[in-house]
């Protein structure tokens, strides 16, 4: 059985661990502006255009998944504060070779993400400077947020402080306008009423799908507010503030806003993939210079993911070091920093963007099919992993119990089928079908890696 105490301790130094330099004012704003990703900003539009009005029952029930998921985590984070996470969590509910898959599956995820929001903040920053090439924003981007990452954790805290209060607070303006609007309450404006919602099902259940699958990985990087609490000033008061918070802040930001915006503008307007839904929507109020707006919010939402991604592949990495499952490099800490594993993550980051540019047809193509569908197989390695933890707290430290699953286990169940019916369903979808079958080989692959790696740990223990 794996042990209960798994430890996690810098493999090149002992006496050394990784700083607890996050004010709860960082976790408290990480955990608010965290949910707000470039996923919804960029990539709602395309959920939208196939699900119509739909859209907003597919982030609802994404949403809720999404919710116990979080429950499961924050559960278990409370209890064992860590900055392996769900990895850490993996390997004492079910073994050293589960810890391994997630965590470095999901590495491989944040580390590719990286590289595709540097593209595109790229992009964003070209089209205000044409004739400036993009690979040279993307480099300046990766310079600064490797050298914030090395310096130390309260430099990543403060820069997702303010990139987190600047989301907020242009997605809560832009609810605060929406139901202005549609209340008819808006100067210069007529409220839309119903009209645009008549065609709630437009592409019948399969366009209801296809939104559905959208939206659930809209919702990837929630897991980044529980890596960073194991360096905040009090892990479990930060975990357990931040979990319980989860359920109103994805029902406002992210079913509250689809709700708006398919009330304001036609499910079907081509606005709405090309510009993005939430500058459609606010074009449709008649507001100057929202394109421009918009797209200054957009850039941070993906510089904040940026962050926030680079600093999460180095604490997974130097947790999965630190329990010897990596190369021993980066595990080395200094100034509380796992420095290595910046360096490295960041350095795999920039290898992304470049391969988009040298092989974008194959490539790089197959790496972004690799990881489109790790978030599903981390959300599984969570939901197995609480209901083995919780029997296990329950009958050894109750007191550890800060945060409790709801329903247990009925509704750790219950999340498992939803999982399962997520898979079915990418499983008939040609456009997921290949994302889901070359996330399993590769989750495959690392399974296979890490039980050997286990099994010959065990006969070097004797």
């Amino acid at each position: 059985m794996p042990s209960s105490t798994t430890t996690e301790t810098s493999p090149s130094r002992d006496d050394v661990s990784l700083s607890h330099g996050l004010k709860q004012r960082h976790l408290s704003m990480i955990a608010l502006g965290g949910v707000i990703g470039a996923g919804l900003f960029v990539g709602s539009g395309a959920g939208i255009a196939a699900a119509g009005p739909s859209i907003v029952v597919a982030y609802a029930l994404s949403g809720l998944l999404v919710m116990l998921v979080m429950r499961m985590l924050g559960e278990m984070s409370a209890a064992y504060p860590s900055s392996g996470s769900f990895s850490a969590h993996a390997e004492r509910a079910i073994g050293p070779w589960a810890g391994f898959t997630a965590g470095w599956s999901f590495w491989v995820l944040l580390c590719t993400a990286v590289g595709l929001e540097g593209i595109g903040a790229a992009k964003i920053v070209s089209g205000w400077l044409p004739g400036t090439p993009e690979w040279v924003w993307v480099a300046l981007f990766m310079v600064v947020f490797c050298g914030t990452n090395l310096a130390a954790v309260k430099n990543f805290g403060e820069f997702e402080f303010w990139f987190a209060a600047l989301k907020v607070g242009a997605i809560t303006l832009f609810l605060v306008l929406g139901v202005l609007a549609i209340a008819g309450v808006l100067p210069g404006t007529d409220s839309p009423g119903a009209s645009h919602l008549d065609d709630f099902l437009p592409n019948g259940g399969e366009g209801l799908v296809i939104g559905l699958l959208a939206s659930v990985f809209a919702y990837g990087g929630l897991e980044t507010v529980t890596i960073a609490a194991a360096e905040s000033e009090n892990p479990v008061k930060g975990v357990a503030s931040a979990v319980r918070t989860a359920m109103w802040r994805i029902a406002l930001f992210y079913v509250g806003s689809m709700a708006v915006i398919v009330t304001l503008v036609p499910w079907d307007s081509k606005e709405v993939v090309e510009k993005g839904p939430y500058v459609a929507a606010l074009d449709e109020l008649g507001i100057p210079g929202a394109g421009q707006l918009m797209n200054v919010v957009v850039l941070v939402a993906l510089l904040s993911a940026m962050n926030a991604n680079v600093y999460g592949a180095s604490r997974i990495a130097y947790s999965l070091v630190g329990r010897g499952q990596g190369p021993k490099v980066l595990g080395r800490v200094s100034g509380g920093v796992p420095r290595i594993a910046v360096l490295a993550s960041s350095v795999f980051g920039f290898l992304c963007v470049l391969l988009s540019y040298w092989r974008p047809n194959d490539v790089f193509a197959w790496l972004l099919n690799m990881i489109g569908a790790v978030i599903l197989v981390v959300w599984i390695f969570i939901a197995v992993s609480q209901l083995r933890l919780r029997r296990r707290l329950d009958r050894e430290a109750p007191e550890k119990l800060v945060v409790r699953m709801w329903a247990f286990p009925w509704l750790t169940w219950i999340a498992l089928a939803g999982m399962a019916t997520i898979l079915v369903l990418m499983a008939r979808e040609p456009d997921t079908r290949v994302q889901l079958y070359s996330t399993g080989g590769m989750t495959l692959a690392l399974a296979a890696v890490g039980y050997a790696w286990q099994k010959a740990r065990a006969r070097a223990r004797g």
